[in-house]
């Protein structure tokens, strides 16, 4: 945040309160609000699911400009849909295969829904019509990419429903489908918006590298919630080096065996940070940079707390609150990204074990960022705020995040019966 904008905001303690509030993987504070009253009724809806869905993105999205806003809001609620069918235990293969094959079609079914489902986010399947109502209201520009998008990753998902991820190129097509595709269809997104340059949406490499480096960090730090929902994603390539079974990871007599392998992961996603550098590098609208960079600093940041940890296998590794709300404030530049990447990846160098099998391979990924990442002379903007202004922001902070929480316990509280 420039120091002027700084200025003007402490100048007006509420506006200031109503930016820092947001709410981005759990933690609650803020970004700048749609106007609801020019929304639809149903599109007012839509905002609605999404608040109530998404851990991650819900803020970033509505901060987004113009019409790529609601674009983006649909896309996420489609493949949020998609996603939940294909979480549903409770759904037979014989039902859910085809459900998952043909589920871009149900986009143009108006009256096209699902009942049936048990999981947490079923409202997004139980009132669906209203989902694909806004999506037929996008441009057609914008319903081809989602549409096309939403067609491949079915077909990913019910590809791996009957197979496990066995080699590390597998661990890669499986992220490609429920997280690559995503970065594809976004970047296609943006570029349509013409908020992007075409470039963005045409190079589908990076793009997919943006949604793997995302997805493997969720992959990894989620270990013990999957295999409490009897769910594996890590590839047994990897594994087998250290246990029989991926179960075996959680046992205490093999915990550095498990550190061992979330280390060898979590090299193997650092390989993906050169793509989101550049990626992030090509970027020109403010909106977008944030969209993109904000999740990015964030799973840096979630590998470098997950790394040599064995916490990772005892329970929940979080990044704390405050350091969110201070990546979420600096992450609006290149420079302070590739400052923050630095940092994170230092940290984890600093960690490295001299007995791990994978730290050669940590060290030369690492080192091979470093000329990528440093800053070349423009410091993160938080270095450049006095402490009276700093001291504010943060005491602000403070009282949003307090107030927030308490606000929050009835509100989830809300989502948890309607949707849980």
């Amino acid at each position: 945040m420039p120091m002027e904008l700084l200025k003007k905001w402490l100048g007006h303690p509420e506006e200031l309160y109503n930016l820092v509030k947001f709410k981005m993987g759990g933690y609650k504070a803020v970004m700048p609000k749609i106007d609801e009253d020019s929304l639809s009724d149903s599109l007012r809806t839509c905002y609605k699911y999404l608040n109530q869905t998404s851990r991650s993105f819900a803020a970033v999205i509505q901060a987004l400009d113009g019409e790529l806003r609601n674009a983006v809001c649909i896309f996420y609620l489609v493949l949020r849909a998609l996603d939940t069918v294909e979480d549903d235990m409770t759904i037979n293969l014989e039902t859910k295969v085809p459900m998952l094959e043909n589920f871009h079609s149900y986009l143009y079914q108006p009256d096209w829904k699902f009942m049936e489902s048990k999981e947490k986010h079923r409202r997004v399947l139980e009132d669906f019509p209203t989902i694909s109502l806004e999506f037929r209201n996008l441009a057609k520009v914008y319903q081809d990419v989602i549409a096309e998008i939403c067609h491949k990753m079915g077909l990913g998902m019910a590809e791996f429903l009957e197979k496990k991820v066995d080699s590390k190129r597998e661990w890669d097509r499986y992220c490609h489908y429920v997280a690559g595709l995503v970065g594809i269809g976004l970047s296609r997104l943006f570029s349509a918006s013409k908020l992007e340059d075409p470039v963005i949406g045409q190079d589908t490499e990076l793009a997919n590298s943006m949604g793997l480096f995302l997805q493997k960090t969720n992959i990894i730090r989620d270990y013990l919630e999957d295999q409490c929902e009897d769910r594996e994603f890590w590839p047994t390539e990897v594994w087998s080096k250290y246990v029989k079974k991926l179960s075996d990871l959680a046992k205490p007599e093999n915990i550095d065996k498990a550190v061992q392998c979330m280390n060898e992961l979590i090299t193997n996603t650092l390989h993906h940070v050169p793509d989101v550098l550049v990626y992030l590098s090509r970027l020109k609208n403010q909106s977008v940079f944030n969209f993109c960079a904000i999740p990015q600093v964030m799973a840096i940041a979630t590998l470098a707390a997950c790394y040599n940890n064995k916490q990772v296998f005892r329970g929940v590794v979080k990044i704390r609150k405050g350091q969110a709300v201070t990546l979420m404030m600096d992450a609006t530049n290149m420079e302070a990204v590739k400052a923050i990447m630095y940092q994170y990846m230092e940290e984890i160098y600093q960690k490295i074990p001299s007995t791990d099998p994978s730290s050669s391979r940590t060290q030369q990924i690492i080192a091979s960022v470093r000329s990528l990442s440093v800053p070349s002379g423009t410091l993160i903007s938080r270095v450049h705020y006095s402490p009276i202004y700093l001291s504010c922001v943060m005491l602000l902070v403070a009282l949003s995040w307090q107030y927030m929480s308490t606000v929050s316990k009835a509100t989830e509280e809300y989502v948890h019966t309607g949707e849980n």
